[in-house]
């Protein structure tokens, strides 16, 4: 199958994933409206916020489960079943009638529709990375992994571009009325053809001999064998999370509440970033493959952190578009450094008989621990403790995390030597058994 059959087919769920999260993250004001209508604006977008998070409880339980198929069956089998359940949810969200309309059900049919859809993408990102990373060729399996990411982001960004357009073309009245639902009507469109190619896809042989052997493992033999790539992978991703959630997606929302910057302005600093986040993530990548994963994330994120408050404080002070602009672009680049090279450094923490299991339990854990309830913790947090930055401290901290991670990661997590031997196979060093 050519290169960029095998990239689609892998990136493609995530990036759908993260389109319908982008789009509904951008218009949290407008869906509150339509779904929560409450006296107090801020019970109102709460409770979207809370709407966005619940889905990420039932993420671990389809990470996990649908890691061990992915293991036991095979990735293309799990990529179809994940893309499958993300267009049921979308038909759901798409469809649903207002609160106006059916009064309790609308929320209720949302909730459901967030579940089935947390469920579902719990094992893409898992099963996805594996494939990517079993699927690359030699001495390139960190530009490869990249493209999982680079989706990610493309899929964000095509979330804010669609926000900026909506509020650009329609009046909040208008959006209210069912503008709103165009977004997820594109991403329903999109599905079918996702599901096409990962029809034909061609499973890795590495995964094909490790299905042999994931049939001997079980959920207690990852735990007592992988200790440290749990421990490395949860704190890596806990950095990656905290700041997608709370830094990333939340930024438009963000902006004009709190700073008093009008949606249209907080969607172009958000579109800007985001673009060039997006377009560093494979050259991270690619520069992870040549200099080693471990010191390519280190140079992205330690200036990340440093510099989070101060440039934030700067904008709380300035008020101005310009200091906005800047500091999200300039975050942006240095966050691009530790989504370049993520995908595939925690993929190579695990051989690939447990590797979808492994990522699934890790990644949707931290995600929803520290992510999926993220931008409702921190507007609670503003509006509790009056602290502007509270989502700003957040991301600190997660990124602290990350820091320490970093020192965890197995002694695979190399510079690629010019003359590695040709092979397909991920060197992973393997725990011993305790």
């Amino acid at each position: 199958m050519p290169r960029w059959k095998q990239l689609t087919a892998a990136i493609v769920g995530n990036a759908l994933e993260w389109y319908d999260f982008g789009v509904f993250a951008s218009l949290a004001v407008i869906i509150a409206k339509v779904f929560f209508p409450t006296e107090s604006q801020y019970t109102g977008l709460l409770l979207t916020m809370a709407t966005i998070g619940v889905g990420f409880v039932t993420r671990p339980i389809g990470g996990v489960l649908i890691g061990m198929y992915a293991d036991r069956k095979g990735r293309r089998a799990a990529l179809q079943l994940v893309l499958s359940l993300m267009t049921l949810s979308l038909i759901m969200i798409v469809l649903t009638p207002s609160y106006a309309t059916i009064g309790i059900g609308a929320p209720v049919i949302i909730v459901m529709a967030r579940l089935i859809q947390g469920f579902a993408t719990g094992g893409e990102f898992a099963s996805a990375t594996a494939y990517l990373v079993e699927a690359a060729p030699p001495g390139r399996k960190g530009l490869f992994g990249s493209w999982q990411m680079f989706g990610q982001n493309l899929a964000t960004l095509l979330g804010a571009l669609t926000g900026l357009l909506m509020t650009s073309l329609f009046t909040t009245e208008q959006l209210v009325s069912g503008a709103w639902r165009i977004p997820f009507v594109i991403g329903l469109v999109i599905a079918p053809v996702g599901i096409w190619i990962r029809r034909h896809l061609e499973e890795p042989e590495e995964a094909q001999e490790g299905r042999r052997a994931a049939e001997e493992q079980s959920l207690r033999a990852l735990f007592s064998g992988y200790r440290r790539p749990i421990v490395a992978t949860l704190m890596l991703t806990t950095a990656l999370t905290s700041s997608v959630y709370a830094f990333v997606m939340y930024l438009p929302t963000y902006a004009s509440r709190e700073f008093g910057f009008a949606l249209h302005d907080a969607y172009m600093a958000q579109a800007t970033g985001l673009v060039l986040m997006t377009v560093s993530i494979p050259v991270f990548g690619h520069l992870s493959d040549r200099f080693g994963r471990r010191a390519v994330m280190l140079f992205g994120l330690l200036p990340y952190v440093l510099l989070l408050y101060p440039m934030f404080h700067w904008v709380e002070v300035d008020r101005s578009f310009s200091s906005l602009l800047v500091t999200y672009a300039g975050l942006s680049f240095f966050f691009a450094g530790l989504l370049g090279p993520f995908s595939t450094t925690v993929g190579e923490q695990f051989p690939s008989r447990v590797r979808s299991t492994g990522l699934a339990l890790c990644y949707n854990v931290a995600v929803m621990v520290f992510g999926g309830f993220a931008q409702m913790i921190v507007t609670w947090m503003i509006h509790a403790t009056g602290l502007i930055l509270a989502p700003v401290l957040y991301a600190v901290g997660g990124g602290i995390v990350g820091l320490a991670g970093l020192f965890l990661l197995s002694d695979s997590v190399r510079p690629r030597a010019t003359s590695a031997p040709k092979t397909d196979r991920v060197d992973v060093v393997e725990p011993r058994m305790q």
